[in-house]
């Protein structure tokens, strides 16, 4: 089965399932879209992160534009400090929801994007905290996240 994307800038993208479960992503030629100019195999890692990449990517999109729409509602994306107590902890040991009125709605881990993290996700060295909430809620976090658990 062949599932066709074709972009604003008029590029075909096509992600091809056979049936031995094996998908392809093939790009087509610029100049002639119905021929492909490469195709990558990906293998069920792959395609799962790629889908939680884009899924991920596209959902920031998304709420970032409520900002715009909709009074007091915005994303942000923290850096975890290096010297953050909460390095090496589970996320749910911040009670950021309750603090703070702000929502950690995935991290982002190098990357990887764990999206939709539950309380037991440890934080690790390195990780971009992504959460949504009111201005006042997004700078309680961040304080929050920078100076640890009182």
């Amino acid at each position: 089965m062949r599932h066709d994307v074709l972009t604003a800038g008029g590029r075909k993208i096509s992600v091809v399932s056979h049936r031995s479960g094996e998908r392809d992503l093939a790009i087509f030629d610029v100049d002639d879209p119905d021929s492909s100019s490469d195709s990558i195999t990906l293998t069920d890692d792959e395609a799962a992160a790629l889908a939680d990449v884009l899924g991920a990517s596209l959902m920031l999109g998304q709420l970032a534009g409520l900002g715009d729409q909709t009074a007091g509602v915005f994303t942000e994306q923290i850096s975890l400090p290096a010297d953050s107590a909460f390095v090496g902890r589970p996320m749910g040991d911040t009670k950021a929801r309750t603090k703070t009125s702000a929502s950690i709605v995935a991290i982002v881990r190098g990357s990887h994007v764990v999206p939709s993290p539950t309380p037991d996700v440890p934080f690790e060295h390195g990780d971009i905290i992504v959460a949504v909430g009111t201005r006042g809620g997004l700078d309680a976090l961040s304080e929050l996240i920078a100076r640890g658990p009182s």
